[in-house]
């Protein structure tokens, strides 16, 4: 039997509307709005959050897409809060999501944009895909779990079924400058018990 040229192939599989064109990577054009510049700004309080708490100063908001209806209502928001709760899952983003979804009785989050200090690790990118988050904007890069663009680039990855648009570098020396400080001091308390 003789193979139908792919072009005829995925234009049969497009008219009959099986076939979704998702381009390979939304993230050059995005630019962060207004939105998501005070978002960030929530993202960094929550941050403070965590640091006076003894946890990694990591904040993260998730709220309506701007363009969409409601844009900018919260729907969540969470700190990182592993050690409190002795929960490997406690990351910020990863409890905003689940409590967004929680709140809206749906875990599909397409209309929705996270924002979070840090670049999220594999475990919160694999959450933003499956939530089918729509967008995500972040401040620092992670260079030693970063899943996004440093080490790993999941929400780019074309073999997955879903791509959100990302936008990095929002604030990015706020949140970095936070977490410097917060493992400063961490080292200075090692530091200082060593000497006692």
């Amino acid at each position: 039997m003789k193979r139908r040229p792919r072009a005829i192939f995925f234009a049969e599989l497009a008219r009959r509307g099986r076939l979704r064109f998702v381009p390979r990577s939304r993230s050059t054009a995005a630019i962060a709005t207004e939105i998501d510049i005070r978002m960030m700004r929530r993202s960094l309080e929550l941050a403070d959050v965590a640091a006076s708490r003894g946890e990694v100063p990591i904040g993260a908001v998730v709220y309506i897409s701007p363009g969409r209806p409601g844009e900018g209502t919260i729907l969540a928001e969470a700190f990182n809060e592993r050690e409190s709760l002795a929960d490997p899952s406690a990351h910020a983003e990863f409890t905003a999501m689940t409590r967004a979804a929680r709140q809206r009785g749906d875990w599909r989050l397409s209309d929705c944009t996270v924002a979070v200090t840090l670049e999220p690790c594999p475990m919160c990118a694999g959450m933003i895909i499956n939530a089918r988050v729509g967008r995500v904007v972040y401040g620092a890069d992670d260079p030693k779990a970063g899943a996004v663009r440093t080490l790993y680039t999941m929400l780019h990855d074309r073999r997955l079924n879903h791509r959100p648009i990302v936008i990095h570098g929002v604030s990015s020396k706020e949140c970095g400058d936070r977490l410097a400080a917060f493992f400063r001091g961490l080292r200075e308390q090692r530091r200082g018990k060593e000497r006692a």
